[in-house]
This record gives structure tokens, C-alpha cells and sequence, in this order.
């Protein structure tokens, strides 16, 4: 029993450090965003910088403090309404699209929201916890870390469409490309079991554990580059509707697409827009910011194929990018693993009613907060979806 015990106060003093390393990361990530930066919203699919800190804030006062700790009062009962995401269990929200006209509360104000939810929290922390809320608390983390990349491409995308092209992150460093031929690997096939088995923790989408049976087929060992994605803009891959999938051709059409979302050709040559402004186009580095549409394009235009999210992750020890750069996007619906159930209550909304019309991505981001991917995570967005750090790797049937 004092093994049991002291094992759970370590997993507790663990998990109040992680709590509060999460909660000033969050602050770092938007220290050099002015309180004009932070109330922007540029489409109705991103939130201002202002909206993710009280957010992730909110989160853990409706969640944790307010039914768990006696006598708390809510730092302000509007916030409830403001700041609610898309939980009904909850009550109504302010509607997503309109998250950039709330110029009140003020960044400074949902600076004082995060204090004093922290605090609160800290001291919550101190106390002996149940697993089930200890295990609340984690996923509340673990949210606040998917809010973090979210803040960025968020950023990103309001950043893109000023012609300062200012930097959201001043002292951002883009990775050096490596040149070199891209290699197939190939992978035998046959049963592979799929999903999260612990330890640590996972989302509900990653759940139940399962076995399925792969054909054999290759995988490519790094991330389309790049310079290839000039080749197929110059080979008029963007002008070629055989390639395209109906929906994203006619995407491509209505949306004027002709390359990855940030990248803008100039006399001098191809630029981009990253999180440390606008920089040169680097030909060796992973092309990123392109859709489903795009990705599935490309691959045909290769004579391959996306990877399935099962082959991706049976092959992904092989694969030395499979955590890093670029979320990359899979041939697989997202749909619910067999036998899966979600949890009770309001956060049981939290993955599983998303279940249709997205597409699975695999891996991570140069924005994903460190240790926050594994290879059983699953990221989803809809095909026509450009904002995000997504990419692809090729697949081919043997």
C-alpha cells in the first residue's frame, strides 16, 4: 500500500510539472504578439491567439475547479459562454466565426484569467487526487498542447495575409533540408496491431487496440520535398484534372490553387511564409501546407499513393521523419476504431462526434509541442484543408 501510494504522488508531482511547464509555454508562444495580433481572426476555421489562451484556461476551470473544488467561484460566469468551444453538454457558445469580434475581455484581462485559474489549479494540485481526475487534469494538458500548435498555425495563416509579413515567432529557426534520393522501403504485410496500448497517455481516437491484416506494399523513407512539388506545379499538375479527385478539383478551381498555401513566387524566386516571416523557398525541405486534395493529386502524378494511417503506422520505426516536420496526410477516412466507445459526459465530445468527412494525418509538426505526438496519434482535418504544417510521404502497392 505505501508503494502504491507514494507511486501515485510521484505521478502527481509529475503531472503539476507538467501542468505548469504547458500552461507558461502557451504564454511564451504568445509573448511577441501585441494585443492587436492576439484579437485577429482571419478565417472562420482559425481563433485569435487571445481566444486559445482563455480557452485552454477555461477548460480546466469548467472541467476541474468548479466541480471538484469546493467553494470555487468562476472567475467570470461570461466566460463560460465565450469561451466554450463546441461542447453542448455544456450550453451554448459564442459561434466560432465571430471569435475575432470579442475585443473585450482584453489580452491583459485573460492574462489575469490565467493566473488566477493557475493558482487555483496549483493549489488543487497539492491535494491527493483520484485517478480519474488525475487522469482529467492530463487530458486537459494534453488539450492546452493541441491549442499551442493551433495558436501558431492560427498565427500563421492572419500573419500571411499582411504584406509586412511579420514574424510570430522572432527567434523561429526553419530545419535545413537534407538533399538525397528518396528510398522505398518495403514491408511485408500480414497482421498488425493497431492503436494505443499504454503506457502513458493517449486520446479516446486512439483506442481500442486492434489487429489488422496489410498487403504487402512500400513505403517511401522521408517526406516529399520541395523542389519535387516545382516539378509537378511545372509539369502543370495543378491544370491536369485527371490527377484530382471531382471535390478537389473543383476546390482547386474555386480557390485559385496553383502551390501550397504560403509559398509566393517573386522575380527572384519562390518564397514562403513561416512563423519567422518570409523566407526563401527551400528546395530540400518537407512541402508543407497543402490539402488532402493536393496530396492525393501529387501521388498520382507519381505513379504511388498516400499511405493508409495503418500502413503508416506498422511502417513508421522504419521511418526516421515519421514524428517531425510536417503532419502527413493518409489515404484513411477518419473513422472510430472497432469497438470504440466515448467516455461519459461532456468531454466524451471531445474527439468522437468528429468521426466523418475528415481524412487521418500521422506524425507531427515543426509546431507540435515537444513530446506531445507518438506514433499512435491521430490528427484529422478535412480534405480541402491548407493551414495546417501538413505534408505527405508515398506509398506503393507491391
Amino acid at each position: 500500500m505505501e508503494q502504491i501510494q507514494a507511486s501515485r504522488a510521484g505521478a502527481q508531482t509529475a503531472l503539476a510539472a507538467r501542468f505548469l511547464t504547458t500552461r507558461a509555454h502557451t504564454e511564451h508562444l504568445a509573448a511577441a504578439l501585441s494585443a492587436e495580433d492576439q484579437c485577429v481572426q482571419s478565417m472562420p476555421d482559425a481563433s485569435p491567439a487571445k481566444w486559445h489562451r482563455a480557452h485552454t484556461t477555461w477548460f480546466f476551470e469548467e472541467f476541474v475547479l468548479r466541480p471538484h473544488l469546493p467553494g470555487y467561484r468562476a472567475f467570470d460566469p461570461a466566460f463560460s459562454y465565450l469561451f466554450n468551444s463546441y461542447y453542448e453538454a455544456v450550453g451554448p457558445r459564442h459561434p466560432r466565426p465571430s471569435r475575432g469580434l470579442l475585443t473585450r475581455p482584453s489580452a491583459e484581462e485573460v492574462g489575469r484569467y490565467r493566473r488566477a485559474v493557475d493558482a487555483r489549479m496549483e493549489q488543487f494540485l497539492r491535494e491527493p487526487l483520484r485517478p480519474e481526475l488525475a487522469a482529467l487534469i492530463e487530458l486537459g494538458v494534453q488539450h492546452e498542447q493541441q491549442h499551442q500548435e493551433l495558436l501558431l498555425t492560427d498565427i500563421l495563416h492572419a500573419f500571411a495575409q499582411n504584406p509586412l509579413a511579420p514574424a510570430a515567432l522572432p527567434d523561429w529557426r526553419e530545419p535545413v533540408g537534407a538533399p538525397g534520393p528518396t528510398r522505398f522501403l518495403t514491408v511485408e504485410g500480414g497482421i498488425s496491431t493497431i492503436g494505443h496500448a499504454g503506457p502513458g497517455f493517449a486520446f479516446d481516437n486512439e483506442t481500442p487496440r486492434h489487429e489488422v491484416r496489410l498487403a504487402p506494399f512500400a513505403i517511401a523513407d522521408r517526406l516529399v520535398r520541395n523542389e519535387e512539388w516545382l516539378a509537378f506545379i511545372e509539369d502543370e499538375g495543378y491544370r491536369t484534372p485527371t490527377l484530382w479527385m471531382s471535390d478537389g478539383w473543383a476546390a482547386a478551381q474555386v480557390n485559385g490553387w496553383t502551390a501550397p498555401l504560403y509559398w509566393r513566387e517573386t522575380k527572384a524566386g519562390w518564397t514562403e511564409m513561416t512563423l519567422g516571416g518570409l523566407r526563401p523557398l527551400d528546395p530540400q525541405a518537407p512541402v508543407r501546407h497543402v490539402s488532402w486534395y493536393e496530396a492525393d493529386a501529387f501521388a498520382r502524378w507519381e505513379g504511388a499513393r498516400l499511405p493508409t494511417e495503418f500502413e503508416w503506422e506498422a511502417a513508421s520505426h522504419l521511418l526516421a521523419e515519421a514524428d517531425t516536420h510536417v503532419w502527413q496526410w493518409t489515404e484513411s477516412a477518419y473513422r472510430p476504431y472497432p469497438g470504440f466507445r466515448p467516455v461519459a459526459g461532456a468531454v466524451g465530445e471531445y474527439n468522437g462526434k468528429f468521426m466523418i468527412n475528415q481524412m487521418v494525418l500521422r506524425g507531427g509538426s515543426l509546431a507540435t509541442p515537444p513530446g506531445h505526438a507518438r506514433r499512435t496519434y491521430r490528427n484529422f482535418f478535412h480534405p480541402d484543408k491548407r493551414w495546417q504544417f501538413s505534408g505527405l510521404r508515398l506509398a506503393r502497392d507491391l
